[in-house]
């Protein structure tokens, strides 16, 4: 077969399903579809998607099935079904969970003679289909790479590693570095609004800040990764000052601090621990650990 020869299924249609159908489909793979609300199949089928009966004759029209349903006891709910089959077929589970159920969904799979590789997806549904669209497997390596052509068609592919948790811990930690770059964000638009800047203003600035904060992370990732901090920028107990500052102005201009605060607490329990003349690096420590009440 050539590689748009390749028939694929793929089990959920909410809208990262659709999206991800609709994508092999513009790449020419032959593709069936199934969901508990067919209706939702509709604008699939009319261009081209066969409509399977059941989650099991989806599996069974391909070598290749991709699963993206609302969590994991959902996955193992429709792989689980009388009329499944899955030996000899290879399972790609793109649901959203954490590490230990994608271990364990695989166990449970390759028990039941599945080729199983867990994923993350790190686009919106609008994405897939482009190279914007990162798309995450771990598992084992060999079966990624039977099927790495076809799942090209989704976006940007990439291979992890064998251990089948490693694409949901991936999934998370994109997530906290999402998360702390949009807070940190609104915490200084919410202080700047008192002074009648609007976010459109603070937006350029803002970005322009963080991309340059990116170029730092290849030398602290090779701080963390030794074990040694030396102070080469700004020592933690400088930028634990500079904290101070952001906290007392923020209560000052009557915006929440509690994101800065908890900065602050993490440095000052570093600075406690003799960490005071390292680089911001060390505070991996503090994140290594877990969190106190």
């Amino acid at each position: 077969m050539t590689t748009t020869d390749t028939p694929v299924s793929v089990l959920g249609l909410g809208l990262m399903g659709q999206a991800l159908a609709a994508a092999f489909l513009r790449a020419g793979h032959p593709t069936t579809v199934w969901n508990r609300t067919a209706a939702k199949a509709g604008d699939l089928v009319a261009d081209g998607a066969r409509l399977a009966p059941s989650a099991g004759a989806a599996i069974a029209a391909g070598p290749l099935t991709i699963v993206c349903v609302t969590d994991y006891p959902a996955v193992r709910e429709l792989l689980g079904a009388s009329d499944v089959e899955l030996s000899g077929r290879t399972v790609i589970n793109l649901t959203s969970g954490d590490s230990a159920q994608a271990r364990e969904t695989a166990h449970w799979a390759e028990k039941r003679g599945a080729r199983y590789l867990d994923g993350a997806i790190m686009a919106v549904p609008p994405a897939i289909g482009t190279a914007d669209a990162l798309i995450l497997h771990s598992g084992p390596r060999a079966d990624f790479e039977a099927h790495e052509a076809t799942l090209a068609a989704l976006g940007t592919v990439t291979h992890l590693g064998e251990d089948h948790g490693l694409a949901s811990l991936y999934d998370v930690a994109g997530l906290a570095m999402m998360w702390s770059v949009l807070n940190a964000w609104l915490q200084g638009t919410a202080m700047l609004r008192t002074a009648g800047v609007d976010a459109v203003t603070y937006a350029p600035f803002a970005r322009q800040l963080a991309m340059g904060v990116a170029d730092w992370l290849p030398g602290y990732a090779e701080q963390v990764d030794a074990g040694s901090f030396p102070a080469e920028v700004s020592a933690l107990e400088t930028d634990a000052r500079a904290m101070t500052h952001l906290i007392e102005e923020a209560e000052a201009l009557g915006v929440n601090a509690e994101l800065p605060r908890l900065f602050k607490v993490m440095a000052d329990r570093a600075i406690a621990a003799g960490h005071g003349g390292e680089q911001y690096p060390v505070l991996i420590e503090e994140f290594s650990r877990p969190g106190k009440e």
